[in-house]
């Protein structure tokens, strides 16, 4: 979460002090919350659907780690494998969730919702994992053949593949939008492909006899969760560096707003960034035109961010001629 307390206190300090004549019930900053809400947007259904997840995922997944071994399917192997993930994943959304509701305090001026996008990031290393154990196995099994029962290995495949149906309509009843909702959707839709490779490798084996299908289908399972694996360790990533979200662009809105705002001159040191998935912050310095009362203008602003924009979190700190820079890059500091 970044720091402004450092930055904004200084500024304002100064600004503050440039500008005594001021009465003392003006601001030069002002930051309304009457607009938004730290409340982490998180629901009891989310919740529930979550821990239903996890349940069927966990469950079976034991089943199908018993199938694996018995029928010597490195492709059950590695969804059951998969499914472990899934579990994990799963159990850290439902805990994200649990948590994302506790209330925010002193010390933890945002609550919890920060966490939700820790356990997305969890769930895309682990992910990240599968893909080099699966690979690793695979060529193991192509270098040393091992054989493989045809018949419980379809049987396991083909229940797998009915409960991550189940899993995948039951998340999907939920917010589909949030970050570890959507990492728990991809863990599933891998789980569902590597269901379906292990029923074609069994049906191939069964006519066949050829054993290598087994690993090989494993190998382009592990491309698929690859991708899948490498989106969300970018987006989680990014949220955690503070990245702004990808449908703002800062300099073209540096540009637009001005035109957007009767009275706004300018602005400026323009910081935006997820708290969460979904919920955006945001500060900024103003330049106001004299004969234009700062209230107005400012109380526009962050009506036009919330609409235009979808930033209903913001700072908005008027910004004087005479006030020094105040800005968050090395570069740019003045204290």
């Amino acid at each position: 979460m970044p720091d402004h307390s450092h930055t904004d206190k200084a500024c304002a300090a100064h600004k503050f002090e440039g500008h005594k004549s001021h009465a003392h019930h003006d601001h030069d900053h002002e930051h309304d919350h009457a607009g938004h809400s730290h409340a982490p947007a998180v629901s009891q259904a989310n919740e529930r659907v979550v821990l239903t997840g996890f349940v069927l995922t966990f469950g079976f997944m034991i089943a199908e780690v018993i199938g694996g071994l018995l029928s010597g399917s490195l492709a059950l192997i590695a969804d059951a494998g998969h499914m472990l993930t899934d579990a994990a994943a799963l159990a850290l959304a439902w805990a994200a969730f649990r948590f994302g509701r506790k209330a925010s305090n002193v010390r933890k001026t945002f609550g919890y919702m920060r966490f939700e996008v820790l356990a997305g990031f969890v769930n895309a290393l682990t992910l990240l994992g599968l893909v080099v154990w699966i690979t690793w196995e695979a060529v193991a099994r192509l270098l040393d053949p091992q054989p493989i029962l045809s018949g419980p290995m379809f049987i396991v495949a083909v229940l797998g593949l009915g409960v991550n149906i189940l899993v995948f309509y039951i998340l999907s009843r939920g917010d589909k939008e949030h970050v570890n909702i959507k990492g728990a959707l991809l863990h599933v839709i891998g789980d569902m492909l590597g269901s379906v490779a292990a029923i074609a490798a069994a049906v191939i084996i069964y006519f066949t006899g050829w054993t290598p299908i087994d690993p090989i289908l494993s190998v382009l399972l592990s491309a698929l969760i690859l991708r899948s694996g490498w989106a969300l360790l970018k987006n989680s990533l990014h949220i955690l560096m503070e990245g702004a979200p990808v449908h703002i662009d800062i300099e073209q809105m540096q540009t637009d707003l001005p035109q957007q705002v009767n009275g706004l001159l300018s602005v400026s040191h323009v910081h935006v960034w997820s708290i969460t998935s979904g919920k955006v912050a945001a500060t900024l310095e103003a330049r106001i035109a004299p004969d234009h009362t700062p209230a107005s203008v400012l109380a526009a602003i962050k009506r036009t961010l919330s609409e235009v924009y979808k930033i209903d979190h913001t700072t908005v700190e008027i910004s004087w001629d005479d006030a020094p820079a105040c800005s968050l890059s090395p570069q740019g500091h003045k204290h």
